[in-house]
C-alpha cells in the first residue's frame, strides 16, 4: 500500500496553525506559545520575548515576565544541543530528565577534572562545600546575580589554571562554572535580570530541582510532542534537534509509534499517529521571527521552507538562523532593528504585492511591541548586519 503523500504546501499550511503563526491560530497564554514548538530558544533573551510575541493574540513583555518569574509557567533549562530553552513547568521534568540530567553529570566531570589537573587541592569535597555556601547566600540574601554572590563568598573568587603549560592555558574563575553546575542540576534557576527583558545579566534564586522522570519515558514524551509539532520529519531531524543519540531517537520513536508519509520529493517522513491526513490551509500570514526562533530550528533540513539559495543569507556560519521574514510557511526574507528603533527588513525573492502588505503590519506591530527596547541578535548573520549597516 502506498503512503499517504504530505505537500510542501501542506507543510507549510501546519506551521501556521500548530506553530501558532496564523492570526486565528494565536495563543491567549505564554506557556501554550511554547508548548506549540515544544520549547523556546533562550540563549538571546530576546529570542523568548519575540518568539512569544509572534504567537500571542495579545499581551506585552510584562506577560512573559510574569510567566518566568512569578508563575514560573515558563522555565529555562540548559538542555537540547547542551542550549539554552524555556519550556513550560509541565514539561520541564521531562527535559531535565531526557536531556538535561546528562548534560549536567558531564558538566561536573569536566569541571572536577579541570580542578585536578589545576593542582591546588580542590576536589569534589570542595565543591560540593562551595555549592552549599552558594545556595545558603540565596536564602539569605535572595535573589542575587553572578557577581554579587562572588561578593559574598570568598571560595567563588577563586582561579584555577586550564590546560596549564599548554599554548591555550587560561586564567578562569570558578563563579561561572559552580553557577553553571548548580543550574543544570536544577538547584537554582533563572530570575529577573538586572536591566531590561533584553538582558542576560541574570539574577539567581534557590530552588527543587525537578521530580525524576525514568528517561527512556521522558525522551518518548519529547519525542511525542516534537512530533506533533515538527512532523513531517525524520530521525534524524529528531537527533539533529535534541542531540540524543541515534539509539534514543530510534527508541523513543518506537515507544511513539509513528505513522509514515511520502514528501514530494519521493522521501519517507515520520508523523504522529494519526496525523498522515492534508492540513486545511489557514488564512493567509506574514510573521517576523527574531533570530534562534524554533520555527526555524526545528529540522535540520530545512528545504520545504527556505529557498537554499538564501540560506548563506539567514545563517550564520555554526548554522544558527537570524531574524526572518515568513508569508504562509515560507521564509521570504530577513529583518532587522536600527539603533534608533527603527524595524527594517528586506525580501528575498517577489512574494507578491499581498505578501508586502501583510509583512508591513507585521512590522509596524513589531516596532510597537518592542517600544524603546533595542535588539542585537546574540549570533549575527550577513543580511542582519547589512540591514543594520
Amino acid at each position: 500500500m502506498s503512503l499517504p503523500l504530505v505537500t510542501t504546501a501542506e507543510r507549510r499550511h501546519r506551521l501556521g496553525r500548530r506553530h501558532r503563526l496564523a492570526p486565528s491560530a494565536r495563543a491567549a497564554t505564554v506557556v501554550e506559545t511554547a508548548d506549540s514548538v515544544v520549547a523556546l530558544h533562550a540563549t538571546d533573551a530576546a529570542t523568548v520575548f519575540l518568539s512569544a510575541r509572534a504567537r500571542l493574540a495579545e499581551g506585552g513583555p510584562d506577560a512573559i515576565e510574569r510567566a518566568l518569574y512569578e508563575d514560573v509557567s515558563l522555565v529555562r533549562l540548559l538542555s537540547m544541543r547542551n542550549t539554552l530553552f524555556a519550556v513550560s513547568a509541565e514539561l520541564a521534568p521531562h527535559v531535565d530528565a531526557s536531556t538535561a540530567r546528562a548534560i549536567a553529570a558531564k558538566e561536573r566531570r569536566t569541571l572536577l577534572k579541570h580542578l585536578d589537573e589545576d593542582g591546588q587541592g580542590l576536589d569534589a569535597a570542595w565543591l560540593a562545600g562551595v555549592e552549599a555556601a552558594a545556595l545558603d547566600a540565596l536564602d539569605a540574601h535572595g535573589p542575587s546575580t553572578g557577581s554579587q554572590l562572588s561578593a559574598a563568598l570568598p571560595a567563588l573568587r577563586q582561579k584555577i589554571t586550564i590546560s596549564r603549560g599548554k599554548k591555550y592555558e587560561a586564567e578562569q574563575g570558578v563563579a561561572t562554572r559552580v553557577i553553571r553546575l548548580l543550574a543544570a542540576d536544577g538547584r537554582i534557576r533563572r530570575d529577573r535580570p538586572r536591566g531590561s527583558w533584553t538582558s542576560s545579566q541574570y539574577r539567581w534564586v534557590h530552588t527543587e530541582p525537578w521530580p525524576a522522570v525514568p528517561a527512556a519515558e521522558a525522551r518518548t514524551e519529547i519525542a511525542r510532542r516534537w512530533l506533533r509539532a515538527y512532523g513531517p520529519a525524520t530521525e534524524a531531524d529528531l537527533k539533529w534537534w535534541t542531540g540524543w543519540t541515534l539509539t534514543d531517537v530510534r527508541k523513543a520513536l518506537a515507544a511513539v509509534g509513528p505513522d509514515q508519509v511520502r514528501l514530494e520529493d519521493g522521501t519517507t517522513a515520520l508523523v504522529s499517529p494519526g496525523d498522515a491526513g492534508p492540513e486545511p490551509a489557514p488564512e493567509p500570514w506574514a510573521a517576523l521571527l527574531p533570530g534562534l526562533d524554533p520555527t526555524g530550528m526545528g529540522w535540520a533540513d530545512r528545504g520545504f521552507h527556505l529557498d537554499p539559495a538564501h540560506r548563506s543569507a539567514l545563517f550564520d556560519y555554526a548554522g544558527n538562523i537570524g531574524p526572518t521574514v515568513w508569508w504562509n510557511g515560507e521564509i521570504v526574507g530577513g529583518w532587522a532593528q536600527r539603533s534608533d528603533g527603527e524595524i527594517v527588513w528586506r525580501l528575498l525573492g517577489s512574494p507578491g504585492r499581498a505578501a508586502e502588505q501583510a509583512i508591513t503590519a507585521e512590522a509596524a506591530r513589531l516596532a510597537a511591541w518592542v517600544g524603546e527596547a533595542r535588539i542585537t541578535p546574540r549570533f549575527r548573520t550577513p543580511l542582519e548586519r547589512e540591514l543594520v549597516a
